[in-house]
Parts: structure tokens; sequence; C-alpha cells
């Protein structure tokens, strides 16, 4: 039955995410592996290569989640707090493009599909969340909850992603001299998209579940670790006299391991326990 309240991810919710899928996968390669060469291979030149390789992270990271839905996952619960997160950064990438149309390659076909994808993913990235939300069914009093603590460090977390991406979005020339690396306008509105996606936290204030966060948790120590990779290679780039160059390399290494650490507190608590021998 249609109505039914049994939590399964909907057939357009996969379709959408097989649909997505393949275009991240595609940017993250030209970003990540080519990111000195944007002029030719991207939707608009980006400069120095830090912030390409930072989107190219997020990427990633977004393929890892959308091929989870489509694989793996079989509870909205799993993956409502990313399509929120998701629906998000691409409405901001949407205002970017618009803001500063004048810096995109608008005879690229990179420019073609980035806006093809970024005018038309918040409204279906919306639609495929309120489609599924209909069937979101209550949590049940046995499954493993957070603990307290844990909790709302990660909405703290979330919360304080959620503040930084509004800011840069909002007002990019309070940020620009203070960033580790050169931004201009329309890569501070970018980098401030990607800090928002870090809002999925904000839903275990809501929902406290393991399950709520578990999948997110991995999307997240991905794109750390290939960020910090990245900072690795543009090292040159970093205006190391800038306190804020030290704040998020710290910031950033802090809550990778805090992450990890997660991952595998939930990972030993759903290991099946061995039975005693008789």
């Amino acid at each position: 039955m249609a109505g039914r309240r049994d939590d399964r991810i909907l057939a357009y919710t996969r379709g959408l995410s097989l649909f997505i899928a393949p275009f991240l996968l595609a940017a993250f390669g030209a970003l990540y592996l080519f990111p000195g060469d944007t002029e030719r291979l991207f939707a608009w030149t980006i400069r120095p290569t830090m912030t390409p390789m930072v989107l190219a992270s997020a990427y990633l990271g977004g393929f890892y989640f959308f091929v989870r839905v489509v694989l793996r996952e079989r509870h909205w619960a799993a993956v409502r707090v990313g399509f929120a997160a998701v629906g998000l950064f691409a409405t901001l990438l949407g205002l970017a493009t618009i803001i500063h149309w004048d810096r995109f390659n608008h005879g690229h076909p990179a420019f073609w599909l980035w806006a093809g994808l970024y005018f038309t993913a918040p409204f279906l990235v919306a639609g495929a969340w309120f489609a599924n939300q209909r069937v979101a069914a209550d949590p049940s009093p046995d499954e493993p909850r957070l603990p307290a603590a844990a909790r709302w460090a990660i909405g703290l977390v979330g919360v304080l992603a959620l503040v930084q991406g509004i800011v840069m979005f909002v007002a990019p020339a309070l940020i620009i001299p203070l960033w580790p690396w050169t931004l201009t306008p329309l890569t501070c509105r970018v980098m401030g998209a990607i800090f928002c996606l870090g809002s999925a936290g904000i839903g275990v204030l809501v929902d406290p579940r393991w399950v709520t966060i578990r999948l997110m948790l991995q999307v997240e120590l991905l794109m750390l670790v290939l960020m910090l990779i990245a900072a690795g290679r543009a090292l040159p780039e970093f205006a190391t006299d800038r306190p804020l160059t030290w704040v998020m390399l710290v910031g950033f290494l802090a809550t990778a391991v805090g992450s990890a650490l997660l991952w595998l507190t939930d990972a030993r608590g759903r290991r099946p326990h061995a039975q005693p021998r008789s």
C-alpha cells in the first residue's frame, strides 16, 4: 500500500540518487585529479587548486552517499538528514550561479551540466524528501540511541557548520581576508555551501538514534580525509600567518578523529556477541 509508514526508501528517491551519482563522480575526477586545469575541464576557472579539491572532496562524499542510497540503505531514517543537507547545498550553488553568472564558461559543456543540475536538483531533492517523509516511521523504543555527549557534540558541530556556511555565502567580504587560502566572492560562496553540508549533524538533536547519523559519519570522514590530503598537495597556497589556517587544520583533524571514533563505537555496538559455549 502506498500509504503505509514503513520507513522504506521510495523508488523515486533511489532513481534520483542513481541519476545524480555519475555526475558527482565525474566532477570529482576532473577537480581532484586535475585541479590546475579547471579552465579546460570545468564550468568555470577556479584558482588556486585547493578550492577545486575541496569541492571535489564534497562530490566524492556525495557520490558515496547516493550509491549507498541506491544499493545498501533500506530505511529513510538512515538518509533523511543527508537529503536535507544536499538540498541546501544544491540551492546555495544554484543561487551562487545566478549571482556570479559572468564568472562561468558559458560555452563549455561542463557549464550546461552544472547549470542543469543546480537549477533542478533543489526541487528534485526537495520532492524526494517530502515524498519519503510521508512513509517515515516513528522510532521504536528498542533502537540504539547516541550517548548524550555525542549527540550534543554532533549537533553543535552541525550548528557551527551551518552558521559558518551561511556567513560565507551572505557576507564573503568578511571572510575572504581571513581565509587560509585565496578566495573570490564566488569561491567563498561555494565553500559556504560545502560547510552547510555539515548541517546534517543537527538532525541528531531531533532524532538521536544511531541510524540518523551512521551514514553521515562515513561521508564526513571520507570528505575530511580527502580535504586533508588536498591540503598537503596545495601546501604552498596556504597563508600560514593567518590564525584561521591553524584553527581550521585543528578543527578538521579533530572532527575526522571524532567521526572515526564514533563510527568504530557504533560498529562495535552492532557486532554480534559471541554465544557462550555449553
